[in-house]
């Protein structure tokens, strides 16, 4: 089943001589349940998709659809609750609220929606994330690692069709890298949750189901492994 669903996405900045065309013509799908890398040089345009899908920015022209629904067709208010009811986020340097704990930070997008946190969920992610003995710390008190295990939490908190992670390693050393890698395959293989990240990590290119490279706005490269059956 096709989740996203992606149809000549266009982004200018600018006019005239300072006019930048960062995607040009992008179309692909993404099936439910797909472990996917984005990568390409910095300047690609690999970001400005990422933050079209995650409705933080809009396209000059194409369509977005997610779950069924074209994200360009919803208004400001509709469309701030869509991304907060389908759309998961990870950001490279964790965006969590200094002044909430970790369990506040995991069950803010809860709270904002209106809804009482899924309990069960939540105990599942704490186990699956490795701080149960952090839930009463801030965000000062953790460390980087820590943080961005919070961060991946929140992100999941919603069930999102969608689970973006734009350079999620990237502040990270190289053993909180593979330990937060590991993660997200484990979420993805174990929920079906489908994971779309932006990175320079080649490991993160390596441990991923599907490979695009963008270059100038443009996919150059699309490439999925081929699974073999026993």
């Amino acid at each position: 089943m096709k989740i996203l669903e992606i149809k000549n996405l266009c982004k200018v900045y600018g006019k005239g001589e300072t006019r930048v065309d960062a995607l040009k013509d992008v179309s692909f799908d993404v099936e439910q349940g797909e472990f996917v890398a984005i990568v390409g040089p910095s300047g690609s345009g690999k970001s400005t998709l990422l933050h079209i899908l995650g409705g933080v920015d809009t396209p000059t022209s194409g369509i977005v659809n997610i779950a069924g629904t074209n994200i360009g067709k919803l208004n400001e208010t509709k469309l701030a609750i869509f991304r907060r009811r389908h759309i998961g986020l990870i950001y490279q340097f964790y965006n969590l609220i200094p002044i909430l704990t970790v369990e506040e930070n995991l069950t803010l997008p809860i709270l904002l929606d209106g809804k009482k946190p899924d309990k069960k969920l939540l105990r599942d992610l704490i186990e699956k994330l490795g701080i149960k003995n952090r839930l009463k710390h801030l965000p000062n008190q953790l460390s980087g690692g820590q943080q961005q295990r919070v961060s991946i939490g929140r992100a999941l908190m919603n069930h999102p069709a969608l689970l973006l992670a734009d350079e999620p390693t990237g502040n990270l050393d190289s053993e909180n890298s593979k330990e937060i890698i590991a993660l997200l395959r484990k979420f993805n293989r174990e929920n079906n949750q489908t994971v779309i990240i932006i990175t320079h990590d080649e490991r993160i290119a390596l441990a991923a189901d599907r490979v695009i490279t963008i270059e100038d706005g443009r996919i150059t490269l699309d490439s999925r492994k081929v699974k073999v059956i026993a």
